[in-house]
């Protein structure tokens, strides 16, 4: 009997997609490491090792665009509907070349987060489509104007043929998907021993002096560190590579340890708008201070998300950008309920994914 086969699609769109995914799949092999997992994504192999213990096929394929942007806010929307236009035009081309691929290595299933041609590609492929997301493209697109139409409705199209959604909190109502079943928050968790971490980078100050300042894979084009100098005995970590040499600034390797290995560590995590970000800080329960974004649909749903179930402070930009920083002495604001937001996410799509392959075997 030959080893069962996922094929995992994710959206070529920063990292936060394929970080939350990478831990989805290190919960498929703890289950049962028998499964063959193929990454079907541009992140880069490092990143995904960080999250996927085992082992994995990366196949470094792109099959949608997300949103082509220049930092973690300036979006370049001219180039992002060509580039939609270009895989739209290539569609057959590149579900033929995918489902070759599939076809050959004898895949069972597709999980997808979330480019729509996975939906196309399974059908082709004759195998099921699993989606996980909070959104859908279209919800992004269909935001950006009227000349977004018809690239939306290709993508409403593809989603309307997934044959489950995993729908993560923090959502939008998603539409088009046929099957939805709502989950918890997925992310990754904590592997480092945190004494070890502290003394191997030096940490002195107690967590509620130590500040995470984390902005995603694209980074922010200019990030006013200048400011924590007026922060002598705190402790500042970044994964910035561009970064002043400052007593209280620390850079810490990406390759070394992960957001989420070093926000046990800390008492607040300053960040952009993102659901991975959101995500892992809410599961480690360290509070939240978010930048605000007004120009991507997915940013409102995850403000609310965290002003639900988080300590969080949501900062005017100026006050980042321009401010002295002194929202950092100011205590988070507490959640808006009190009924939590469920953390169940990666063990239950992974035990479904699990159960599926061995009800297939039984088949045969």
């Amino acid at each position: 009997m030959s080893r069962p086969v996922l094929y995992v699609a994710i959206t070529n769109h920063g990292f936060g997609h394929a970080t939350r995914t990478a831990s989805l799949v290190a919960e498929i092999q703890r289950l049962n490491p028998d499964i063959l997992i193929v990454m079907v994504t541009t992140a880069p192999r490092w990143l995904l090792e960080s999250y996927i213990p085992g082992h994995f096929i990366h196949r470094p394929r792109g099959l949608d665009v997300g949103v082509v942007q220049g930092d973690s806010f300036q979006m370049d929307l001219p180039t992002t509907l060509e580039k939609l236009q270009q895989i739209q035009s290539q569609q057959e081309a590149i579900v033929a070349a995918e489902v070759s691929f599939i076809e050959q290595n004898q895949v069972g299933l597709i999980l997808a987060d979330i480019p729509p041609l996975a939906a196309l590609i399974a059908k082709e492929a004759r195998i099921p489509c699993w989606m996980v997301s909070n959104f859908g493209w279209d919800f992004i697109y269909q935001a950006f104007g009227p000349e977004f139409a018809e690239v939306t409705a290709w993508i409403q199209n593809c989603f309307s043929q997934c044959d489950r959604l995993w729908r993560l909190p923090f959502h939008e109502a998603m539409p088009a998907f046929p099957n939805i079943t709502d989950v918890g928050l997925t992310g990754g968790t904590p592997n480092a021993d945190l004494e070890e971490v502290r003394q191997k980078l030096g940490l002195n100050a107690p967590p509620d002096r130590t500040v995470l300042l984390t902005f995603g894979g694209l980074g922010l084009e200019r990030i006013p560190y200048e400011n924590v100098q007026k922060f002598p005995d705190w402790q500042f970590l970044t994964f910035d590579r561009h970064v002043p040499e400052l007593p209280n600034l620390l850079q810490v390797s990406g390759q070394a340890y992960r957001p989420v290995d070093l926000m046990p560590l800390c008492g607040q995590v300053v960040c952009k708008p993102g659901f991975s970000t959101f995500a892992e800080a809410v599961r480690v329960g360290v509070p939240i201070v978010t930048l605000t974004r007004t120009d991507f649909a997915e940013s409102k749903l995850l403000l609310e998300g965290i002003q639900d179930y988080a300590h969080h402070r949501i900062l005017n930009n100026p006050d980042f950008f321009h401010g002295d920083w002194s929202f950092l002495r100011e205590f988070p604001l507490p959640p808006r309920r009190t009924d939590g937001v469920k953390t169940d996410g990666n063990e239950v799509i992974a035990r479904a994914i699990v159960d599926y392959f061995q009800s297939k075997d039984k088949e045969f």
